[in-house]
């Protein structure tokens, strides 16, 4: 089952297949202003399967839903948007700043060797940032809307190598993480990186813990362990956690019914979905609904 949000390439332009290189190529570059004008400065909550944004808003204000939280910035302010993280804005029209649109699997080839820094970049952020720090990502910023606009040749390694430096400019910026990825080879983080991609997969499906590990070679003990480890949670936690994110963001943006939300996300009924749901987030669903209603 597709998800019921919005899918964009880019906002406003509708996702015709999976193949996101052929709508957008691999990178694209513009001001804030050049599209969010288009849509009288409101943007919709939406979300990208394939993409990573990144937001430099350089003077100006905007509002800003990432998934469910809401947050007022100004810049100089850094917005980190991964792959299917649900986001929206408002923006004051005299805002100044730059977007970067990028497949997110080619920004995360760029980084293989440092998987610190690409489980950094993987987590949703509005980040307000200093002075000096911004005079660095600006520089950054410019250097890759350079080449973005160039024409000769060796653009494509030019551009990789702009998009690195942006990259790890950003990561410094970025708040570290006490969890982040262990380091690359480690068979360990290879099993929890397969795992998560399997239940980003099939998480709808809610397939067994032990089907999972019977594909990823492993045992449901092992991938317990595993997931405790790095997690500190278990197996199970991991997949509750992804439906439980799904559930709150259909009904924080769409009007779908609580029934029809539970049968999407493989429940049996309506009544098991919500004790699960209230078990996990402490309210029931139509309370959660209520509240982020009221919130918007």
């Amino acid at each position: 089952m597709k998800s019921p949000l919005p899918v964009f390439s880019i906002y406003g332009e509708r996702v015709r297949d999976q193949t996101q290189a052929q709508v957008l190529d691999w990178l694209h570059c513009e001001s804030i202003a050049e599209r969010a004008h288009l849509h009288d400065w409101e943007i919709s909550p939406h979300q990208h399967d394939l993409l990573l944004q990144i937001f430099w808003i350089a003077r100006g204000r905007c509002t800003v839903s990432l998934d469910m939280a809401v947050h007022t910035v100004q810049g100089p302010c850094l917005l980190l948007i991964p792959p299917r993280c649900m986001h929206g804005f408002h923006f004051h029209p005299h805002i100044s700043g730059t977007v970067i649109t990028v497949l997110a699997q080619h920004a995360r080839q760029l980084l293989a060797t440092q998987p610190a820094l690409n489980a950094r970049l993987a987590q949703a952020a509005a980040l307000p940032v200093d002075r000096p720090t911004a005079r660095i990502i600006a520089a950054a910023m410019a250097v890759l809307q350079q080449e973005f606009a160039n024409v000769q040749a060796w653009r494509a390694i030019a551009l990789d190598s702009a998009l690195t430096q942006l990259l790890v400019k950003l990561g410094r910026s970025l708040p570290s993480d006490p969890q982040e990825a262990p380091r690359r080879g480690d068979s360990a983080h290879r099993h929890l990186q397969r795992y998560i991609a399997l239940i980003e997969d099939a998480y709808r499906q809610q397939p067994s813990l032990a089907e999972l590990a019977r594909q990823l070679g492993v045992t449901g003990t092992q991938l317990n362990r595993i997931c405790q480890a790095a997690l500190q949670c278990t197996a199970l936690d991991v997949m509750h956690a992804r439906t439980l994110l799904e559930a709150q963001r259909e009904l924080t943006y769409t009007s779908m019914s609580i029934k029809q939300i539970a049968l999407g996300l493989g429940f049996s009924d309506s009544a098991y979905f919500t004790r699960f749901f209230q078990r996990k987030a402490g309210a029931t669903p139509s309370a959660w609904r209520s509240e982020k209603a009221a919130q918007r």
